[in-house]
């Protein structure tokens, strides 16, 4: 691709069908649940994607059985029941941050000495709060540049751990990755997460899916116990359609005053970015379920209202509401995303950045962690994406309302939604 994309402006639409890719968030989570369990396990749905990829490729340099059917989007993985085949070992999780805290906690409950490296951008996001847990277990790190961040060697036996406490408020993959190995530890695992996102969609997500895994847990006083246990696993695992991007397309209904279905995307997902839905329901948009998926209708509308609203259980979509904030009838008031700084950008930063380029009035609300957009007129405006697909993708939307916006770098949309555009030109023609 390119490294610039101009965006089309769609003028008239009377229905928009897409389908999406698989849920990323599901997909990793699946290939470190399907490696450590006893089961030859099939995934299918998988979604792939530079994060996917890195995964996969960290899986089959430890040893893993892996087999890879990308025209099926599927991938089978043999279970070694929580042992490491190589168990010296270098991998790269590349830009995946789920790679770098699932894979980190992993080899450190199973034990070796392996060498973790990552890209520029991934040995920029914190790590320290989760190994930090693990130097206290007893795990050995060699940091070969910034202390407490990618890269860095590390040495693991057996961990000295039985209960362990957790800060959610960075990222809360440090206590999923936890929860998710805790099953491999000899004594099985008390965790006590702290923090405003204990009980958020990704913890919430991770719990779901250990229970479909067959890992037992309970929850007792604030804190969730993991026993140890060898015999889990599922021998096949759908994984959803990718919430997150199909968000992209159902922001379309209140902008272009048209109705979106994305194809499988239902009520019932395990991901939290379908609150997206109730936000666009509050906005004023119809919503109904369909055999085909969610069908979202904004075609009644004269206008949308902006909204006050708190985001940090579905963060991912900032972008998204920012985008279509200045086009609503009154301001946007987005709250409670703060720990949006430290992920693939400052998105904070990166959303007043952009909207102020294009005369959109923009500003932080540091008192509760959020942003303030005015509605306004946009102007011609080069979108620069800071090697975040999620501002790529998002950012897309001003140039579908107004034909004003192009796309920098659009490329990197491959970590997550590698076709984005080809769809997005689906809908455009």
């Amino acid at each position: 691709m390119d490294n610039k994309y101009c965006v089309k402006q769609i003028k008239e639409k009377s229905e928009i069908f897409v389908e999406v890719p698989g849920s990323k968030s599901i997909t990793n989570r699946a290939l470190l649940l399907a490696a450590i369990s006893e089961c030859k396990c099939r995934v299918k749905g998988i979604l792939f994607s530079d994060d996917s990829r890195a995964f996969l490729d960290c899986l089959q340099k430890l040893g893993f059985d892996v087999d890879v059917n990308e025209c099926e989007k599927e991938v089978t993985i043999q279970g070694t029941g929580g042992r490491i085949p190589n168990r010296q070992a270098s991998v790269n999780v590349r830009s995946a941050g789920t790679a770098a805290r699932f894979l980190t906690v992993m080899l450190a409950f199973a034990g070796g000495n392996y060498e973790m490296n990552a890209s520029e951008q991934m040995c920029k996001r914190p790590m320290q709060p989760l190994l930090q847990v693990l130097q206290e277990a007893g795990v050995c790190f060699e940091f070969l540049g910034e202390e407490g961040h990618f890269p860095f060697r590390m040495k693991a036996d057996k961990l000295n751990m039985d209960e362990v406490s957790i800060d959610t408020k960075v990222s809360s993959q440090f206590a999923s990755a936890l929860l998710m190995s805790a099953a491999l530890s000899e004594n099985g695992l008390r965790i006590s997460m702290s923090g405003d996102r204990t009980e958020g969609s990704y913890i919430r997500m991770t719990l779901a899916m250990m229970e479909q895994f067959g890992l037992r847990f309970q929850k007792e006083n604030g804190a969730i116990y993991v026993p140890a246990q060898k015999h889990f696993g599922v021998v096949t695992y759908q994984v959803e359609p990718d919430v997150s991007g199909a968000c992209y397309f159902y922001a379309m209904a209140p902008l272009l005053k048209t109705d979106v279905i994305v194809k499988n995307v239902h009520q019932e997902s395990l991901q939290g970015d379908i609150k997206f839905i109730d936000a666009l329901e509050k906005m004023g948009c119809k919503v109904s379920e369909t055999p085909e998926g969610i069908l979202v209708s904004g075609k009644h509308l004269e206008d949308y209202e902006g909204l006050t609203i708190s985001m940090k259980d579905f963060s991912d979509q900032t972008m998204t509401m920012a985008a279509i904030a200045p086009f609503a009838k009154t301001p946007t008031y987005i709250q409670n995303v703060g720990h949006i700084r430290f992920q693939e950008s400052d998105r904070i930063s990166a959303i007043i950045t952009e909207l102020n380029k294009m005369g959109i009035v923009c500003r932080e609300m540091p008192e509760t962690e959020g942003i303030y957009i005015e509605p306004g007129t946009v102007r011609e405006t080069e979108v620069e994406t800071y090697e975040d697909h999620r501002m790529a993708m998002a950012f897309s939307l001003i140039g579908v309302k107004t034909g004003k916006i192009t796309i920098l770098n659009p490329g990197c949309c491959k970590k997550t939604f590698e076709n984005f555009f080809e769809v997005l030109e689906s809908v455009t023609e």
